[in-house]
């Protein structure tokens, strides 16, 4: 149990890391004024009619990086300071978000693996940690015929689901950043001072993503050990 406490500590301070960063960086970037005056939201509508999408609405919505695409109701959903501020932070998180839109409307086959994962991560995420654990006290008690080593192992199969849901939320977000740099940089949106720091951001965003799939794998693989393990 020491060593998943150990586990749990070195990705809380990888995920405190990269978090803080992204936030310095969007503060930086916050800083540096687009020199075409365009806001957040004018430049998710403009991508999103260059893409041929007329269907998806862009809206302002409460908060700081809660900025998301709901390929539910198709809405670009900008935090507030991304829809109103016209700086090379709030390009590239506007572009990014209608990366999704671009992705839904194209049918990207990683994001719908990603969407039709949603409702089935939704469910076992919250439990399988604790489906784990009460396999393995059974196991170790060794009550019930031993039937809790089914029970542990119904528990990592919960939790592979939400370790395989990061893991496809890798490539959704990568690309959704390539087809937002690449429109900014083909549409002459930003220069090429703008364009570092888009890029910039965008990349330290990504990485909260890969730092919480290693997390999810890594989790995982150790739960997985203590089960098989225990069994000899």
């Amino acid at each position: 149990m020491f060593g998943y406490y150990i586990l749990i500590g070195v990705i809380a301070l990888a995920s405190w890391l990269v978090s803080s960063t992204l936030k310095r960086k969007f503060a930086k970037y916050s800083k540096i004024q687009l020199r075409n005056g365009m806001s957040g939201a004018e430049i998710a509508e403009k991508m999103l009619a260059d893409h041929g999408i007329r269907d998806v609405e862009v809206i302002s919505t409460p908060g700081q990086l809660t900025d998301h695409y709901n390929p539910k109701n198709k809405t670009v959903n900008l935090s507030e300071s991304v829809y109103n501020q016209r700086n090379a932070a709030a390009a590239a998180v506007a572009a990014h978000e209608c990366g999704h839109a671009v992705q839904h409307a194209q049918a990207y086959d990683w994001l719908k693996m990603r969407s039709a994962l949603v409702p089935v991560v939704s469910i076992t995420s919250s439990m399988s940690q604790w489906v784990v654990f009460g396999g393995i006290a059974l196991m170790a008690t060794n009550l019930i015929g031993g039937i809790g080593f089914y029970v542990a192992v119904a528990g990592l199969v919960m939790m592979a689901f939400a370790a395989l849901f990061s893991v496809v939320t890798l490539p959704v977000e990568y690309d959704a950043s390539n087809r937002a740099l690449a429109w900014l940089k083909n549409k002459n949106i930003v220069s090429q001072e703008e364009y570092a720091g888009s890029e910039d951001a965008l990349k330290w965003a990504a990485r909260t993503y890969l730092v919480a799939a290693l997390g999810a794998i890594a989790s995982l693989l150790y739960w997985a050990l203590q089960v098989f393990g225990g069994r000899d």
